[in-house]
């Protein structure tokens, strides 16, 4: 990256501080750059400086961590409707985002947004919504994903969910947050370990691994009821749960039988049956978009390395990593092309990624306490576990490893991180 980039980009990460601070769950660093940015202003909403949440900076600071796009100082000038626009004062933005928050007699908010071509004069997209005021930072996330989807041509993603693991002062807590990290909500909190935690494809149910009973248990819980049933607790290890995309069952591994085996089983913990019969160790599976297949780490070859079966667990296993060195948790990206990976060699782990047709691994981080990589469902980014300041915290990679974030938690030491699937809310 040339100076001034390094520059802007400095720049962008204060203001996104700034804009965060206030009430923030983790402290958001950025570096890197799109290879090309899109320049946007995003101009103070009418009314938001009264409301609980300010939007635009809500909405700037999504658009800035993908490093997609350029913010432009609104230096003062406050359009909130199209005719109040004079393009002329916009000469410097592709794209210009305005809108309003006013309040309604029932006590709700009415929010409108239009975003508008600055270089053909025309508006883009607009909409209008009716919501609470705890509900503004959800709408926020909303119209970046707007933006996002209308300027680049793929789906936003800010508008979803992470799930991750706490651990505090000897207690362990899984969090669900929307993907910037804020809004954390504890779904479990324990004195004993938490692993794995696995999004069902509609969002609503996540399945974990808890040491709760001593042994490693899995369960599936509710997001909405807070209600969980077990999974699977059969005698020895239960473990890696990974759901199907159309949720009507889950890859798990158990002990029960020996060593680590992949075993498919339906949400109400009916229909177990074993889909591998290696000597060795097999585990991590990850079920690919299609449900055809799945991914999974083995040492049947003598090392961890990534494998790929069918889903029925009929035919032969394909290995899929040769690189000097060791590869585990695998995840397919959304499109089905590539699949992501942590890469482990002369002492250090790396986040990777894999294209099954060229069969070539690219490194996109620069190599440290890295792991659990998961793509966000429009496979752009890639989330992981890492470690900084002696502690672990959440980072993100752009699928091209041009862009990097790290998501610093105000307290506590964050493993497991995964990323949830679209979301499908609405605002009326």
């Amino acid at each position: 990256m040339n100076r001034s980039a390094k520059l802007r980009y400095a720049c962008g990460w204060i203001l996104l501080c700034l804009s965060l601070s206030a009430r923030a769950e983790l402290t958001i660093e950025i570096t890197g750059a799109g290879e090309h940015q899109i320049p946007i202003a995003v101009v103070p909403f009418a009314g938001e400086e009264n409301s609980a949440q300010s939007l635009s900076s809500v909405i700037s600071a999504d658009l800035l961590r993908t490093g997609l796009f350029k913010l432009v100082d609104a230096a003062g000038k406050a359009p909130h409707q199209p005719n109040e626009v004079h393009y002329a004062d916009w000469s410097g933005a592709d794209a210009l985002a305005i809108g309003s928050v006013t309040g309604q007699a029932d006590g709700r908010l009415k929010v409108q947004f239009r975003l508008l071509d600055a270089v053909r004069q025309t508006e883009l997209i607009g909409q209008a919504v009716s919501a609470k005021d705890s509900q503004l930072r959800a709408i926020a996330h909303r119209i970046a994903d707007m933006i996002f989807e209308k300027l680049t041509g793929a789906r936003g993603v800010f508008s979803t969910r992470i799930a991750y693991v706490n651990r505090q002062a000897g207690n362990y807590r899984l969090v669900v947050a929307d993907s910037d990290g804020f809004g954390e909500q504890t779904v479990l909190s324990s004195v004993e370990p938490i692993m794995s935690p696995a999004w069902s494809p509609d969002g609503g149910h996540l399945a974990y691994v808890s040491f709760e009973k001593r042994h490693a248990v899995v369960y599936v819980q509710s997001l909405l009821t807070g209600q969980r049933l077990v999974l699977a607790n059969f005698e020895g290890s239960n473990s890696a749960p990974a759901w199907a995309p159309d949720g009507r069952q889950l890859a798990v591994v158990l002990t029960r039988d020996g060593s680590s085996q992949i075993y498919l089983i339906r949400p109400d913990g009916s229909g177990l049956r074993r889909i591998s019969f290696s000597g060795a160790i097999d585990t991590e599976p990850a079920f690919s978009p299609d449900g055809q297949f799945l991914l999974f780490t083995s040492d049947r070859g003598g090392s961890p390395q990534i494998y790929q079966v069918s889903a029925d667990g009929k035919g032969r296993a394909e290995r899929l990593t040769f690189e000097t060195g060791n590869n585990f948790s695998p995840r397919y990206n959304p499109d089905g092309k590539s699949f992501t990976c942590t890469h482990f060699v002369n002492g250090h782990f790396y986040i990777a990624v894999q294209d099954f047709a060229a069969q070539q691994m690219q490194m996109l981080t620069a190599g440290g306490w890295e792991k659990r990589p998961s793509f966000a469902p429009n496979g752009k980014l890639i989330l992981f576990a890492n470690e900084a300041q002696g502690r672990g915290i959440l980072s993100t990679v752009s699928s091209d490893g041009r862009v990097k974030q790290k998501m610093f938690p105000q307290g506590g030491d964050i493993r497991e991180p995964i990323w949830g699937p679209f979301s499908n809310s609405s605002f009326n």
